[in-house]
């Protein structure tokens, strides 16, 4: 699918990676509203809770200051996950990183290829009969295992399932996963699970110390450092909905 709006103030397009890439020629959010409400027909749940990455190569010039909240509200609104960034300036994708984005400038994305027409089969006389095959076993959600400490500008994303991490990961680093992140080692860095909008996601660490962690989108900073009671050791990273909204909510975890 590739959708642009009259004004081609956004457009998107399906990746092989399971990603739509917003395309975005615009940052803000009132204009960016319009043209995705012509575009989309005024459907707030046209994209299912699909993950999205904001691609912002074909912008001409740059605003200073990128209104995140507004942005991500507003794609939200259409039932996108927002969950990453390409192509923007040190200073735009350190806000980016703020407001729970990965950066994704070193990732491959490919349009996915549109699918063939099936050949209809000749006709048979009289077929011989055969039979009957059992039926196929249902897809089973896969679990990525990363066995190697994880450093400094290094990212993983789990696709379609869950991210366990053998031996830890350091500050700088980031891991993202559609299902659960398990961490049996030291947790820096960034970690963010249920990407495409699993908001009953867990992230799971015996050692606990990351820069940030999100649950479907809902993201929490430890810029004030980690409370006392987790850090450095074993913690659950779960979404609790409360009478003022999302909130993520970080319990001990007994480990003896």
């Amino acid at each position: 699918m590739s959708t642009s709006a009259p004004n081609r103030s956004i457009e998107f397009r399906n990746t092989t990676v399971g990603a739509t890439i917003a395309v975005l020629r615009s940052t803000e959010p009132a204009g960016l509203a319009d043209a995705l409400h012509k575009m989309l027909g005024g459907m707030p749940d046209f994209f299912s809770g699909e993950a999205a990455i904001l691609d912002f190569s074909a912008m001409d010039t740059l605003p200073a200051r990128i209104d995140w909240a507004g942005l991500l509200s507003l794609l939200r609104r259409y039932q996108l996950q927002p969950i990453g960034v390409r192509a923007l300036p040190p200073e735009l994708a350190a806000a980016a990183r703020t407001a729970g984005l990965a950066v994704l400038d070193k990732a491959e994305f490919r349009d996915r290829p549109a699918a063939e027409a099936a050949p209809v089969p000749e006709p048979v006389a009289a077929p011989a009969p055969i039979a009957t095959p059992a039926p196929a076993p249902a897809a089973q959600s896969t679990t990525l295992f990363v066995e190697r400490p994880l450093r400094s500008g290094q990212q993983v994303y789990a696709r379609g399932g869950d991210l366990v991490l053998l031996a830890g990961m350091s500050n700088g680093a980031e891991v993202i996963a559609d299902g659960n992140i398990h961490c049996f080692g030291p947790l820096r860095g960034r970690a963010l699970a249920g990407a495409q909008g699993n908001a009953a996601a867990r992230i799971v660490a015996t050692n606990f110390g990351p820069e940030l962690v999100s649950i479907a989108g809902v993201y929490r900073t430890f810029e004030r450092g980690i409370p006392e009671a987790i850090a450095g050791r074993g913690a659950l990273v779960r979404m609790s909905v409360t009478d003022r909204g999302q909130t993520i909510e970080i319990e001990p975890l007994q480990l003896d």
